[in-house]
């Protein structure tokens, strides 16, 4: 019976962790996005966030997304400086189509500095993709 279940893999949606200037606070912050490279849109995105480690984790956190353009990115969240060296999780669900996606990308911990800094898919700007 699990057999005949199919999983369709995740392709062209990626989360990158970016440095962007805070001009309120004149200071650099770290900003998670969801990238949508795909050519369609992705629809009802669901994404679940915590940072854990082997003694700590912070709260669970839900956003939620109506749709997302082809070739496009929208924001997720701060992530504060003490996160950093947390595990951060990500578990993304979304439709495309009438198929339903899910997929967890993870920032490992400390992996979030500017030294890690690449391009990105679809952003101007470099970041730090999740795996």
């Amino acid at each position: 019976m699990k057999t005949d279940i199919e999983i369709p893999r995740v392709e062209g949606v990626f989360v990158a962790a970016v440095l962007e200037d805070n001009r309120e606070f004149r200071s650099q912050d770290w900003n998670t996005y969801i990238i949508n490279s795909k050519p369609v849109p992705l629809e009802i995105i669901l994404i679940v966030s915590r940072g854990y480690d082997a003694k700590r984790s912070t709260a669970t956190l839900r956003h939620t997304i109506k749709i997302l353009p082809a070739r496009s990115y929208a924001k997720i969240e701060y992530l504060q400086d003490e996160v950093l060296e947390l595990n951060n999780e990500f578990l993304i669900t979304f439709f495309e189509g009438n198929r339903m996606y899910e997929k967890t990308f993870t920032l490992k911990k400390n992996s979030i500095k500017e030294s890690a800094l690449t391009e990105l898919p679809v952003m101007p700007v470099k970041g730090i993709l999740a795996q």
